[in-house]
């Protein structure tokens, strides 16, 4: 991947100003298992994020123990981006809440 390709692709979404327009443009650029896949990793990462036990997280989201084992180690390794949208998401301030 071209870095300046992910670049445009970032100042994209950034420059949306709401929830549905970033909706459309996912559902555009993504197949639907994609989005479903993207939308189940920051599910799985938030909770991971609150401690909750993987065998709790794959009853509640019926995802295996595997793709949770995936999420976490994605976690680990993560550049701070998943910490960053876990914190966003307990700020009251947020638009698109």
């Amino acid at each position: 991947m071209k870095i300046e390709h992910l670049h445009e692709l970032c100042e994209t979404i950034a420059a949306i100003k709401n929830r549905t327009e970033v909706q459309l443009l996912l559902k555009d650029l993504l197949s639907p298992k994609e989005l479903e896949s993207v939308v189940e990793r920051l599910q799985i990462v938030k909770m991971l994020h609150q401690r909750i036990p993987q065998r709790e997280i794959s009853a509640q989201l019926g995802v295996s123990i595997a793709k949770i084992t995936r999420g976490s180690k994605a976690l680990k390794r993560s550049s701070g981006g998943f910490s960053r949208y876990v914190w966003q998401r307990k700020r009251p301030s947020n638009p698109w809440r």
